[in-house]
Protein backbone atom coordinates (compact mmCIF):
# COMPACT_ATOMS: atom_id res chain seq x y z
CA UNK A 1 0.00 0.00 0.00
CA UNK A 2 1.62 3.48 -1.22
CA UNK A 3 0.42 6.08 1.31
CA UNK A 4 1.78 9.93 1.30
CA UNK A 5 2.29 12.16 4.53
CA UNK A 6 3.39 15.40 5.22
CA UNK A 7 6.98 16.09 6.74
CA UNK A 8 5.21 17.13 9.91
CA UNK A 9 3.67 13.93 10.03
CA UNK A 10 6.64 11.77 9.59
CA UNK A 11 8.29 13.91 12.14
CA UNK A 12 5.94 12.94 14.98
CA UNK A 13 5.13 9.24 13.94
CA UNK A 14 8.64 8.48 12.10
CA UNK A 15 8.45 4.98 13.69
CA UNK A 16 4.81 4.06 12.76
CA UNK A 17 6.11 4.97 9.16
CA UNK A 18 9.47 2.92 9.80
CA UNK A 19 6.92 -0.01 11.04
CA UNK A 20 4.88 0.30 8.08
CA UNK A 21 7.95 -0.12 5.57
CA UNK A 22 8.93 -3.07 7.14
CA UNK A 23 5.62 -4.64 6.08
CA UNK A 24 5.93 -3.84 3.08
CA UNK A 25 4.03 -0.37 2.24
CA UNK A 26 5.43 2.67 0.38
CA UNK A 27 5.51 5.90 2.26
CA UNK A 28 5.61 9.10 0.22
CA UNK A 29 7.07 11.88 2.34
CA UNK A 30 5.68 16.13 0.82
CA UNK A 31 7.21 19.39 1.89
CA UNK A 32 5.03 21.79 1.17
CA UNK A 33 2.83 19.59 -0.89
CA UNK A 34 5.83 18.46 -3.22
CA UNK A 35 7.31 14.66 -2.93
CA UNK A 36 10.86 14.79 -1.35
CA UNK A 37 11.34 11.61 -0.25
CA UNK A 38 10.17 7.89 0.28
CA UNK A 39 10.08 5.33 2.79
CA UNK A 40 9.96 1.91 1.40
CA UNK A 41 11.07 -1.86 2.10
CA UNK A 42 14.41 -2.69 1.48
CA UNK A 43 14.53 -5.88 -1.00
CA UNK A 44 17.60 -8.36 -0.47
CA UNK A 45 16.23 -10.48 -3.05
CA UNK A 46 18.33 -10.15 -6.48
CA UNK A 47 15.76 -9.58 -9.56
CA UNK A 48 17.42 -10.84 -12.98
CA UNK A 49 15.84 -8.92 -15.69
CA UNK A 50 15.52 -10.32 -19.10
CA UNK A 51 18.33 -7.91 -20.05
CA UNK A 52 20.73 -9.40 -17.28
CA UNK A 53 19.84 -12.49 -18.40
CA UNK A 54 21.27 -11.52 -21.82
CA UNK A 55 23.82 -9.73 -20.66
CA UNK A 56 25.40 -13.09 -18.88
CA UNK A 57 24.85 -15.25 -21.52
CA UNK A 58 27.06 -12.97 -24.20
CA UNK A 59 29.89 -13.17 -20.66
CA UNK A 60 29.77 -16.80 -20.79
CA UNK A 61 29.71 -16.83 -24.89
CA UNK A 62 32.39 -14.99 -24.64
CA UNK A 63 34.67 -16.80 -22.61
CA UNK A 64 34.12 -19.51 -23.91
CA UNK A 65 35.43 -18.18 -27.12
CA UNK A 66 38.56 -16.64 -25.00
CA UNK A 67 39.07 -20.56 -23.68
CA UNK A 68 39.36 -18.72 -20.64
CA UNK A 69 37.48 -21.82 -18.80
CA UNK A 70 34.99 -22.12 -16.26
CA UNK A 71 33.39 -18.56 -15.86
CA UNK A 72 31.22 -18.21 -12.96
CA UNK A 73 29.54 -14.79 -11.29
CA UNK A 74 32.69 -15.24 -8.54
CA UNK A 75 35.45 -14.76 -11.00
CA UNK A 76 33.71 -11.96 -12.24
CA UNK A 77 35.20 -10.33 -9.04
CA UNK A 78 38.04 -12.53 -9.02
CA UNK A 79 39.65 -11.43 -12.45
Amino acid sequence: MKQQITLREANQHLSRYIEAATHGDEVVITKRGKPVAKLMPITTEKVVTAERQAAWKILQLTASRLHIGKFDREACYER
